[in-house]
């Protein structure tokens, strides 16, 4: 079977030669006889393959040498959890809710002291981001947490929000490593990796070192402490060492096409070929009609009637374009443009869009 253009939302599209390097490796990494799946954390082998991804990571991204870089596990759900539990020194953060995802970060937080929803854009099912220019930040708030680009919904931070000098947190998982960003604005960032650079199983997580401490939330278990995960460098207990070998694989890939400046370019050349059809379409429409909110990662678009979208899902998949049903949350339909999305594949979608449009016009 020949390969499908892949739109999901993720788990998601990798790269192909990344794809093709694993699977050469799959029996025999580097000559020593097994699969990387096989073989111990703590080899010589491992250790190198660990650090050379994350060496590749802080390159791409400039990370600075006051930055942690930790590989963990759980998804990006613990991390609702772990955030407050080792930043809410004081008891109180503050959250900006523009999705699902911020938003059961914010209701995970209040367990574990005052969480504020200082700014929210629920009042139109989150599709638009919300004026953060001047937010009423508590002047005891230990962090300022946003999700930059929310996957369900098809919109992003393009600005990031004004925090008054507090700690910016960031979950990034939809949206990592698809154009350069200054980490320094942030005191931390983290993601699941299986959006838009390995195989789910991993988060990655960059954390600015005067943030990881022992004061954590009472009763904090030991392996939901980043300074655990940090004095050891992220090999305190087994880590999902294949998926971190192949999110060292991309990093690798990234570099080789020329960074995230060129990613950039090829992610807004996609994302435009998309919206730009879509706000010309007779039938279908984009969600987000505030241009300035809309996502690159995540398209989000609806015909108007729930028996047409079933039939373009339907139709669309049968021509080898898979994973375009949306979220239940919003409905019709959403392509996902990651990196691993070619500029072959946004044009083989827009076409399909064009032909079905011709033959199903109101």
């Amino acid at each position: 079977m020949s390969r499908v253009y892949n739109f999901s939302a993720g788990p998601a599209a990798l790269p192909e030669e990344v794809l093709r390097e694993a699977a050469a490796e799959m029996l025999d990494y580097a000559g020593t006889g097994m699969s990387v799946m096989e073989m111990s954390h703590r080899s010589k082998t491992y250790d190198k393959i660990i650090k050379d991804a994350e060496q590749d990571l802080r390159d791409l991204m400039g990370i600075p040498d006051n930055y942690k870089v930790l590989f963990l596990q759980g998804g990006a759900h613990l991390q609702f959890a772990m955030v407050p539990m080792n930043f809410m020194k004081h008891g109180v953060a503050d959250y900006i809710v523009t999705g699902n995802w911020a938003k059961r970060a914010w209701k995970e937080a209040s367990k574990y002291g005052k969480a504020n929803c200082v700014a929210s854009s629920e009042d139109k099912n989150f599709n638009y981001i919300p004026d953060c220019s001047d937010l009423p930040i508590s002047e005891d708030a230990d962090y300022v947490y946003i999700c930059q680009n929310n996957t369900i919904y098809g919109t992003q931070f393009h600005i990031l929000p004004d925090t008054k000098g507090k700690t910016l947190v960031a979950d990034v998982s939809s949206c990592f490593l698809a154009e350069p960003i200054d980490v320094e604005k942030y005191g931390m960032i983290y993601g699941g990796v299986q959006k838009n650079i390995g195989p789910a199983g991993v988060v990655i997580a960059i954390i600015r070192e005067d943030l990881i401490t022992e004061e954590v939330w009472p009763g904090t278990p030991t392996m939901l402490q980043y300074k655990t995960h940090a004095d050891k460098d992220s090999l305190y207990n087994t880590p999902p060492a294949y998926g971190i070998y192949i999110c060292g694989k991309v990093f690798q890939w990234l570099k080789n096409i020329g960074g995230l400046e060129v990613m950039k370019e090829r992610n807004e050349k996609k994302a435009a070929l998309l919206y730009d059809f879509l706000d010309k379409s007779r039938l279908f429409t984009p969600t987000v009609t505030d241009k300035a909110s809309r996502s690159w990662m995540n398209v989000d678009f609806v015909t108007g009637e729930k028996a047409l979208d079933a039939e373009f899902v339907k139709a669309a998949e049968e021509a080898g374009l898979s994973g375009l049903k949306g979220h239940r949350s919003v409905g019709g339909m959403r392509a996902s443009l990651y990196n691993a999305v070619s500029i072959e594949a946004v044009e083989a979608l827009v076409k399909f869009m064009k032909d079905f449009e011709e033959t199903h016009q109101r």
